[in-house]
């Protein structure tokens, strides 16, 4: 069996008290409303209910200073969803904090980690 290297999977959440302002779920769910105009087809587009995305969108504009999205009845040909230029913003900043994230694959922190881990775990110890 060949040695695989080992993965680092960092999951950026940025907290509002209690609440996660932004997390990686919630930036694609951003993305989505750009371009397809209506929080409903975002949440199609990447297999979450409308109800989930609806929630999402919710929290985000109760967490930041001002709303991420902004939205009016009757869908995309008369209202629709459309993301704010502060949320636009806001998905910019968090977006080039998770590029700046994957510099720490190279750091020595990790690279001192990732020697020490194990392949693949031990199996289950029969009690």
């Amino acid at each position: 069996m060949s040695q695989s290297a080992p993965v680092l999977k960092i999951k950026l959440q940025i907290y509002s008290g209690d609440e996660i302002a932004m997390g990686p779920g919630k930036a694609d769910l951003l993305d989505a409303i750009g371009e397809e105009g209506s929080i409903s087809a975002a949440a199609r587009k990447i297999g979450m209910s409308y109800r989930r995305a609806w929630l999402l969108v919710d929290t985000m504009n109760r967490c930041w200073h001002e709303p991420l999205v902004e939205t009016a009845p009757g869908g995309s040909a008369r209202g629709g969803a459309r993301m704010t230029p502060y949320g636009r913003g806001i998905l910019q900043l968090y977006r080039s904090l998770q590029e700046e994230s994957r510099d720490l694959r190279d750091c020595a922190e990790w690279t001192e980690l990732g020697a020490a881990l194990r392949d693949a775990p031990l199996a289950h110890q029969k009690s």
